[in-house]
């Protein structure tokens, strides 16, 4: 594959506590001259003048805390050239306490360096560090022997590690990976081979480096493209609802029709957004993008876009997955957690663990009610709303997921398969088939407007506090509006108080002010993605928030809760009036 200057690749390192990462990174940016001018010499410097010894880990260590410990703490970015490309190598931690950042290091790997100490052997992180890279289906991967001089650079040592290994890497199904004798102290087969090891005959670490493969773009997969938000412009009577995003696969196209997963509603693509570029007619995997479409479709945050004509996604609310715990409580099978996959959010339960996999040998520990700390998992997961995803061999960037219990990250693996069940297929073929797509009213706002003597709008009447005060309020406005000849719509919030469905609402809200009415809202709270989320479906002087004392932080009246009904009614009315949603009465 031809390569060049410009061409970058991304490299996770990984490996067990001291088992010499940093040192063989620290070493290959010195054996390439890649350092800045003067950093070896100052580090060496430093080291002298602290009355400590020069380790080349102190070339990426930078941090004191890193240093004092003797551990490398997070994930560090560390930049190097070849005569071939550019290289980002991300040096992931090995102490078990940090394997969570390592699955973040890894997952933007293309291929992997897994270090082993020659003298200590094959360590229990080892293997679970090659595990987490299968499941992250890193298959280029390169395992350095190191600190081979503490050995003596044994050749019958090297080949126990390899054979032992090897056998281990192809029972999880990684095979063809190579292994290489290093010292990153002496610099053996780092940047070239050396004398050291006359026995082996294989590349050194930075010719294995130029071997790998960099993985093309997958221009040439289905479509799928998480939807990360919808916006709406509101000046100049600007009426486009442009849909972002970052293509993760395949490539999208003015006159696609997309079909939006888990909701079902389909429209064509109209037009390719840009800002001080050139018009696009086309745009491919791994670029931001935004578009409109034909279609007056109503589409939120989290939805999956993908191509109408090519491989579908699987909807499903209960789904197999290998795990991977990292929390420090268990994942128990009566809490709520959240999954988040792509930009969709969901609470989902444990339902059943298949079986707890011991990482160190693969075989299945003892029956398990909740999955440890650090524990590898197969279970199925029931999820509170059907959501997107694609099976792991098929399209791996949407399979993958995160488990968040509380604000925390604590877990992560893979889809392997969707349960299927008879009362599961009928809710999502419900979900399917139903027809979103509408074509909108020939009759103008305008037209509207002049004939029922109001304009249509959302009224958002907002209180934490006294939400039963918000409730009766909306009552008493729709009512006495309506008494006056206004067409009015009220929905009352207020009772939902433990999951407010605003994004469900919105659809709603929607279709009624397109209609001509005035839509009166009241809601415990209102928080700042829902006040996103109205404001990209409610052009801006069709909203008005009126909050009495608490629920929400931006509103355009203020009335306190001290009021009497009757006085606080028609504060509201006078103020509808002043913004013109209603004629003088």
């Amino acid at each position: 594959m031809a390569t060049t200057l410009n061409q970058k690749m991304n490299i996770v390192i990984v490996g067990h506590v001291d088992h010499g990462k940093s040192t063989l990174i620290g070493r290959l940016l010195a054996d390439t001259n890649s350092l800045p001018q003067g950093k070896l010499e100052q580090v060496r410097k430093d080291c002298e003048l602290n009355s400590k010894p020069f380790e080349y880990a102190f070339l990426i260590d930078a941090l004191k805390d890193e240093q004092a410990q003797g551990i490398t703490i997070d994930a560090a970015r560390v930049f190097f050239k070849s005569k071939k490309r550019n290289y980002i190598i991300i040096d992931a931690p090995g102490h078990i306490e940090f394997l969570k950042n390592m699955i973040t290091g890894a997952a933007r790997a293309e291929a992997a360096l897994l270090v082993i100490d020659a003298k200590e052997g094959i360590q229990e992180n080892s293997k679970r560090h090659g595990y987490l890279l299968s499941m992250l289906g890193i298959s280029q991967i390169a395992v350095c022997v190191n600190k081979m001089d503490l050995i003596n650079f044994d050749q019958t040592i090297f080949q126990n590690i390899c054979k032992e290994y090897q056998k281990f890497l192809d029972s999880i199904g990684l095979h063809n990976v190579t292994f290489i004798p290093v010292s990153g102290i002496e610099g053996s087969n780092i940047a070239l081979n050396t004398k050291t090891t006359p026995w082996y005959k294989g590349h050194d670490i930075l010719t294995q480096l130029d071997s790998f493969q960099k993985e093309p773009t997958p221009v040439h997969m289905p479509l799928r493209m998480p939807v990360q938000d919808v916006y709406k412009f509101t000046k100049f009577n600007d009426d486009r609802r442009i849909v972002v995003g970052t293509i993760a696969t395949g490539e999208v196209k003015i006159d696609d029709e997309l079909t939006f997963y888990p909701s079902g509603k389909k429209g064509k693509v109209k037009t390719i957004e840009t800002f001080s570029t050139p018009l696009k007619t086309s745009i491919q995997a791994g670029l931001a993008t935004s578009f409109t479409l034909t279609e007056q479709i109503f589409i939120k945050r989290g939805e999956l876009a993908v191509k109408t004509s090519e491989l579908q996604p699987k909807v499903s609310n209960e789904i197999k997955v290998s795990i991977f715990w990292l929390g420090h409580k268990p994942l128990q099978s009566k809490k709520e957690y959240f999954i988040k996959i792509g930009a969709s959010k969901h609470s989902v339960y444990l339902k059943e663990i298949i079986r707890v996999i011991d990482a160190a040998d693969l075989g299945t520990t003892e029956v398990k009610t909740q999955i440890e700390r650090h524990d590898v998992a197969e279970c199925i997961l029931s999820v509170s709303k059907p959501i997107t995803f694609d099976i792991a061999n098929d399209i791996p960037f949407t399979s993958r997921f995160v488990i968040i219990d509380q604000y925390e990250i604590s877990g992560g693996g893979i889809i392997r398969e969707a349960i299927t069940t008879k009362q599961n297929n009928s809710n999502i073929k419900n979900i399917l088939e139903e027809k979103y797509t509408w074509k909108t009213s020939q009759i103008k706002a305008k037209q509207r407007q002049l004939l029922l003597k109001q304009k249509s709008g959302l009224t958002m009447i907002v209180s934490q506090s006294h939400s039963q005060l918000a409730s009766d309020l909306s009552k008493n406005v729709e009512e006495k509006l309506f008494l006056l000849n206004n067409l009015v719509y009220r929905i009352d919030l207020c009772s939902q108080n433990e999951n407010l469905q605003i994004d469900e609402l919105c659809e709603h809200i929607f279709t009624l002010i397109d209609a001509g009415i005035l839509v009166i809202v009241s809601t415990p709270k209102l928080e700042a993605n829902h006040m996103q989320l109205i404001k990209n479906t409610v052009i801006q002087d069709k909203l008005e928030i009126i909050k009495i004392e608490d629920g929400c932080e931006n509103f355009d009246l203020l009335l306190p809760a001290s009021e009497s009904m009757d006085n606080l009614t028609q504060q509201i009315i006078e103020d509808l009036q002043e913004k013109r949603f209603i004629y003088s009465l």
